[in-house]
């Protein structure tokens, strides 16, 4: 096994910070798509992500942990490796750090497919099995999915079935050009930043339930992911409409798990689904909130029954 090796630098911008204090999920996954193209560098893809590229990388697959908050002004940079090298897909793990004390900020497992322009899994070339064998690295305990299982998903996703579930809508709208990359296709942060902007109504009731019966009532409230996995099925291009539906799958003493499903209002189909382990947070002493015996109570009744991938 390798050292994992150095794949992207730079820091948080105060506009990339949400009302949270804290920098938005949305460029944790820019930062890890960059990083990709960091990690391509690496593998003698070098020319992956361009415009006249005739092969590049698809993401399917992210699995994020979130370790420590990152605020404005702060130096973080990437390391990355290759967990498994396949026929045409790889695993790979990129580690977000802050640069100044060297703890992990964020961890991914990405999985790629090796594609050429039209989509179309092929085989890696030699270069790149030569390379992946001096990156081959090992997945750390603080990067292993722990909440949210990580093994196949055959999705259950579609407009009929979120219907028939009574999971809401918490955002719609239109992909538009500045949304996709040089090959036409969404880019991966705008479904977790479209989950980002819809979450905070569908969330509201959760919240009061908590805080209503929390030992001591914050004065502001707020959420925080600790992890999260998204599957891509399809990708929207421009034009193309979305649909956000999201439902509380689960809850726990201080955790709660949202599924939330990037759907197709056209075709009814899903683009992409995901899950979610959050926790309420005192925006003031930067602490979790713990779900009372009382909330706990409350907070059946958001339950959907059913609800997964």
């Amino acid at each position: 096994m390798s050292e994992p090796v150095e794949i992207w630098r730079g820091g948080v911008n105060t506009w990339e910070c949400d009302e949270m204090g804290h920098m938005n999920v949305r460029f944790y996954v820019a930062r890890f798509m960059e990083g990709l193209g960091g990690l391509a560098l690496r593998l003698g893809l070098p020319e992956a992500f361009t415009a006249h590229a005739t092969a590049t990388l698809v993401v399917q697959d992210h699995h994020i942990r979130f370790l420590k908050e990152a605020h404005a002004g702060v130096p973080l940079h990437m390391t990355g490796g290759v967990i498994e090298l396949g026929e045409t897909e790889a695993r790979l793990l990129q580690v977000l750090v802050h640069t100044r004390t060297g703890e992990p900020c964020a961890t991914c497992i990405t999985r790629v497919s090796h594609v050429d322009r039209d989509g179309r899994a092929f085989p890696w070339p030699a270069r790149t099995r030569a390379a992946a064998e001096a990156l081959t690295v090992e997945v750390p305990p603080h990067a292993a999915p722990r909440s949210i299982d990580a093994g196949p998903v055959e999705s259950i996703a579609s407009l009929a079935e979120a219907d028939r579930l009574g999971v809401r809508c918490g955002a719609r709208g239109l992909i538009g050009a500045q949304d996709c990359d040089v090959f036409g296709r969404m880019r991966p942060e705008v479904f977790i930043g479209r989950v980002s902007d819809g979450v905070p109504g569908l969330l509201s009731p959760v919240r009061k339930a908590v805080t209503e019966n929390a030992v001591e009532t914050p004065k502001r409230v707020g959420g925080a992911v600790l992890e999260y996995r998204l599957i891509y099925l399809a990708w929207p291009q421009a034009g193309d409409h979305l649909e956000l539906r999201s439902g509380l799958k689960a809850f726990g003493d201080k955790t709660q798990t949202m599924v939330h499903w990037l759907l197709d209002p056209v075709s009814g189909k899903a683009w992409g689904v995901s899950e979610a382990v959050a926790v309420n947070f005192d925006l003031d002493t930067r602490k979790i909130i713990p779900i009372a015996p009382a909330a706990r109570e409350a907070l059946e009744a958001f339950v959907t029954p059913g609800l997964a991938f």
